[in-house]
């Protein structure tokens, strides 16, 4: 399993969910939002710091962002 990859899929999926754009979660993370879009992609490793802005940007709990839970959203 690619952890990078699944935490980017569940980024953008919360995100959306959320009904917030790329640009809007970089104001409310303070992550640019050209990192947000390559962490989305898999593109990203972030460090445990970014992962919790991101995850307080989305209101959800870290360990959302981490697990697999079987849906396809794309």
């Amino acid at each position: 399993m690619d952890v990078v990859k699944l935490l980017g899929d569940n980024v953008r999926r919360y995100r959306k969910l959320a009904g917030i754009s790329q640009e809007e979660l970089s104001l409310r993370t303070g992550v640019k939002r050209s990192y947000i879009s390559d962490l989305e992609r898999g593109f990203r490793n972030p460090t445990v710091r970014v992962l919790g802005k991101i995850a307080e940007g989305l209101k959800v709990q870290p360990s959302q962002l981490l697990i697999l839970d079987g849906t396809s959203f794309k």
